[in-house]
């Protein structure tokens, strides 16, 4: 007898497994061949694609939390989560209601998705990572264990985030009515990469194939093709040749 509790109306693909004291939801759609760990909850209307693995104790589709406050979270009305095909999400796991994640993602254990986030394809969203909310996250990114994702952030293709990078997006440091109107997140474009323990400033861009050294304070926009490093960071040479995205002979589809 199954310990599992599946709603009436949630569809499940044919050779799917569902482990032990799951809860799914209303009009969930699970797809063919997928596994869904024990203790796995799946709320209200989110769906599943084909061959996605979900393990132990995660959480899909939740509901944002709104303390009285919050500057960034709102009462509304989010669309479903959606995960693509061919994804693992590892054990606890929080994905949150109204996030669109792409095929062949990986997600690691302990990290949280925010909603009105988007993952491309064949991204790895590290272990202890946290994508805060109204962010979009290209394809093939690497976000490396423990590192911070703040609201309002675009990383493009083939971006590469080190373990413990920190981004921010409010300059006022939630003081004064003033910083509403200036939130934003960072903007790394296609191949950027930041190394360990690197901190970006609010609004901060981040040009293709530029390089922040690890532990570097970057309060300034970075050109493309640049390393910097220091704190704060400072131009210090450009990126080798052999090391640029364009000859490295990947293919994006």
């Amino acid at each position: 007898m199954s310990t599992s509790i599946i709603a009436s109306t949630a569809t499940i693909g044919t050779d799917t497994h569902v482990g032990e004291y799951c809860i799914i939801g209303n009009n969930v759609k699970i797809g063919n061949k997928s596994v869904i760990g024990h203790h796995v909850v799946i709320h209200d209307d989110v769906i599943i694609g084909d061959s996605v693995r979900i393990d132990d104790g995660s959480v899909i589709g939740k509901l944002p939390m709104k303390a009285a406050n919050s500057a960034v979270t709102k009462e509304q009305e989010l669309p479903p989560t959606e995960i693509g095909s061919d994804c693992i999400i590892g054990a606890h796991v929080v994905v949150y209601r109204g996030a669109t994640i792409d095929n062949k993602v990986l997600i690691a254990d302990l990290a949280t998705v925010r909603e009105h986030v988007t993952i491309g394809k064949g991204t790895i969203v590290g272990r202890g990572v946290a994508i805060e909310n109204y962010c979009s996250i290209g394809k093939y990114v690497k976000l490396e264990t423990n590192c911070y994702i703040t609201a309002y952030s675009e990383l493009e293709d083939r971006v590469f985030v080190a373990p413990l990078v920190a981004t921010s997006n409010d300059n006022y440091l939630g003081r004064t009515e003033e910083r509403f109107k200036h939130f934003k997140g960072a903007v790394i474009k296609k191949g950027a990469r930041l190394g360990v323990h690197a901190t970006i400033l609010p609004g901060i861009t981040i040009e293709e194939d530029a390089l922040v050294a690890g532990g570097a304070l970057v309060r300034k926009n970075v050109p493309a093709k640049k390393i910097v490093a220091g704190v704060p960071a400072k131009p210090m040479r450009n990126v080798p040749e052999e090391q640029l995205l364009e000859n490295q002979g990947w293919k994006d589809d």
